[in-house]
């Protein structure tokens, strides 16, 4: 179909986001012409509902001033379930790290749109996996009969803590969202709202489980390296030697500023050794 029949089709229902009426273009907060129309609008019309985008024609005068169009009646009823809409999702930790290889999975899956973003699981606040969120609720509250899956390459992408997971896992039963691992052991799809409920709950323990060991490993190599003499952190500036002769000299009756600068110190280091 051409941009024209796309939109006359996508005016055949009222938006879900904009309250739109029937008849007429979607609009912006600022009260103009959006430029495309919104998604849970043309995610109503099964031919359109895997589109990223869907833009409004040069005729609705995107742009300007909106003014409604001639009134239709709302067509919701013909809302069809299909083909499932998959929102991908990758994550990496630091700006080092790479996201291709995440990226090239979620494109082999099928995702329709895929958020991406570099920030350590440590911050609760991730932008792209909000903005993933709201996409898939905008849909199921514009199509609800309309599968839609959260697609990840594996789990800790998500979340690295059974307290988030259970959060994410409510978040999706309440949505009637789906989530899909391309990875792991628990590969596939799950239902929050079925049998994948439990598949959750191990998904969170185990997450919890995974990252206290990686804790307690960390811990057990430093203690292991404590004891052989090797300490993190940058190297002293006052060794053994340095250390006696300034006992030695302040035993003497010099002052730690004088002592210091011979030995090239700063007075705090040499207070904090003395």
């Amino acid at each position: 179909m051409t941009n024209s029949e796309h939109a006359t089709q996508v005016e055949r229902h009222d938006c879900p986001k904009c309250q739109a009426p029937a008849g007429s273009p979607c609009r912006t907060g600022a009260g103009k012409v959006a430029a495309a129309y919104h998604t849970a609008r043309f995610a109503l019309v099964p031919s359109l509902k895997a589109e990223l985008t869907v833009k409004t024609p040069a005729d609705r005068n995107p742009g300007k001033a909106w003014v409604a169009g001639t009134p239709l009646p709302a067509e919701a009823d013909a809302v069809m379930s299909g083909a499932a809409i998959r929102l991908g999702y990758a994550r990496c930790s630091t700006v080092g790290q790479e996201l291709q290889s995440q990226l090239d999975a979620l494109t082999r899956a099928e995702c329709t749109r895929v958020f991406s973003e570099k920030i350590s699981t440590r911050v609760k606040e991730r932008p792209e996996l909000d903005k993933a969120l709201t996409l898939a609720r905008e849909i199921k509250a514009a199509a609800p009969n309309q599968p839609v899956i959260l697609t990840v390459v594996e789990m800790k992408r998500l979340a690295r803590s059974a307290a988030e997971l259970m959060t994410l896992s409510s978040v999706l039963q309440s949505e009637g969202i789906q989530l899909e691992l391309l990875s792991g052991p628990l590969q596939g799809v799950y239902d929050p709202n079925g049998a994948g409920a439990i598949v959750f709950a191990v998904l969170a323990v185990s997450a919890e489980v995974e990252r206290e060991g990686i804790r307690e490993k960390t811990l057990e190599g430093l203690d292991t390296a404590a004891r052989k003499g090797n300490f993190g952190g940058r190297p002293t500036v006052v060794d053994a030697d340095k250390l006696a002769v300034a006992r030695a000299r302040h035993a003497k009756g010099e002052s730690v500023p004088a002592i210091a600068k011979a030995l090239g110190v700063s007075r705090a280091t040499l207070y904090r050794h003395l």
